[in-house]
């Protein structure tokens, strides 16, 4: 018996479900669950939740395809948040590269506080425009 349940994974909507989890398929540096991966060249695309693992084979991130969503709004509040991710990275060097490399694969900058001493961080928004933060922890 567990004490406690156990985090399964996170689930995004999107309505390109494929274009999303290839993003943070390429972000995270994580693989798609057997069978989930793209369809052969010239095959439709009809994937409609996928499954992204960690190098350990554990889920970490599903995407699930839903056409009506609408993307966030953030920070004006006309559409909520709705989720929010936060990755940390060991140096401020490390955060200009993740957040370039965020960028180069279809994030946008909300927010730039790399200057704060404290904790520095970026604002982005996914390519679906769910936001997460890239944080020097």
């Amino acid at each position: 018996m567990s004490a406690y349940p156990v985090l399964l994974h996170t689930a995004i909507d999107a309505r390109d479900c494929r274009a999303l989890a290839e993003f943070y398929r390429q972000l995270l540096g994580l693989h798609y669950r057997p069978g989930d991966g793209p369809p052969p060249e010239g095959a439709p695309d009809d994937a409609d939740w996928l499954v992204l693992l960690n190098d350990t084979g554990e889920r970490v991130l599903t995407v699930q395809e839903k056409k009506d969503t609408r993307p966030p709004t953030w920070p004006a509040e006309d559409v909520p948040m709705q989720l929010h991710m936060d990755f940390r990275v060991p140096t401020v060097e490390e955060l200009e590269r993740h957040r370039e490399r965020a960028v180069q694969l279809g994030a946008r900058v909300l927010h730039d506080l790399s200057a704060d001493g404290g904790e520095p961080l970026y604002v982005l928004a996914d390519p679906a425009g769910h936001p997460f933060c890239l944080l020097v922890q």
